[in-house]
């Protein structure tokens, strides 16, 4: 096969980039050198990056950047979208003008982002080619979550008969999570704040208050029981799920380790789980809500309003 030449230019562009760790105030746009695709690789003109809860926890502080190997100066974010605009030497599948999304770990909110097509989101980065009838925004949006939502289905592994229930149903995972659970038949109960109740409805769950009486609203939603349960926050449905019932091998976690329980890491999803997820919102049977989108020179305001933790749907960063 003929190889293809490096086209070098632009040389500059503009990234995200912190010099200290710390909250969004550390956050800063600055005029980067555009890395350059070698060997194996892909630069991506960056349409648009979506953010995690995990971009922002692990640029919160040295010992915590240093568990994902992380150190000063570095990036930010994760989840990308663009079109590829450089192809290095020995890369096959991917060509100049394909529309590719996935992670890159803390280095997407930038101009161009150079992905390694045999690696993954924490070593080297990862590509997927962009379904048509999914914008960039979109596939922004799906990586990390649509990565972690499957995998911790495939932990309880729902279905037809089951009633499952999804602590931290309306984050930005939540949104995945809920959606491909009722795609594979199961009724899902879901908590959230009072705000989040109609949107849940809108994706087919039964939003139900987190907090205490946690166990008692569900009971009277499901006089039958609960058969599985999913927490997406912390530790307050996985209690719940014991206290109803639910057996220790269907359950799981994403955000604690709990002892007995199966903790599920979107590293671990199935192979081909996120382009499975991609096609699902090219045909219309799962949705992605964007709740907002900012310019890159607005990060600090999107890091605070998805720090939050009350925002409905997905915060993307348009580039």
């Amino acid at each position: 096969m003929q190889e293809q030449h490096l086209d070098t230019s632009p040389t500059a562009g503009r990234a995200v980039r912190l010099e200290s760790f710390g909250g969004p105030e550390v956050l800063t746009v600055s005029q980067v050198p555009a890395p350059q695709a070698g060997a194996g690789r892909i630069r991506v003109r960056v349409r648009s990056a979506g953010l995690n809860p995990m971009d922002w926890f692990m640029t919160s502080d040295e010992e915590t950047a240093a568990r994902f190997g992380l150190s000063l100066p570095c990036g930010f974010g994760t989840d990308y979208a663009g079109v590829v605009d450089q192809v290095g030497d020995g890369v096959t599948g991917f060509a100049v003008g394909d529309r590719v999304f996935g992670g890159a770990l803390s280095r997407a909110v930038a101009d161009y982002v150079v992905v390694d097509v045999a690696g993954t989101v924490a070593a080297g980065g990862e590509a997927h080619h962009t379904p048509d009838g999914v914008d960039d925004r979109t596939a922004a949006t799906l990586t990390i979550a649509g990565s972690t939502a499957a995998a911790a289905l495939a932990v309880v592994n729902p279905g037809p008969g089951d009633t499952l229930l999804i602590g931290g149903a309306g984050g930005g995972v939540g949104v995945f999570a809920v959606q491909l659970a009722r795609i594979a038949g199961a009724r899902v109960i879901g908590t959230g704040s009072a705000s989040s109740a109609d949107a849940l409805r809108a994706l087919g769950v039964e939003p139900v208050a987190y907090g205490d009486g946690l166990v008692e609203r569900v009971r009277a939603l499901a006089p039958a029981g609960v058969t599985a349960a999913i927490d997406l926050h912390g530790v307050e449905t996985v209690q719940a799920a014991r206290e109803l019932g639910v057996p220790d091998e269907r359950i799981t976690t994403i955000a604690a380790q709990v002892d007995g329980i199966t903790p599920a890491n979107g590293a671990n999803a199935a192979p081909g789980a996120i382009e499975e997820i991609a096609r699902l919102v090219a045909s219309g049977r799962l949705r992605v809500p964007i709740a907002s989108s900012f310019p890159m020179e607005q990060i600090r305001a999107a890091v605070e309003l998805q720090a939050g933790r009350h925002v409905h749907g997905k915060v993307v960063i348009d580039i």
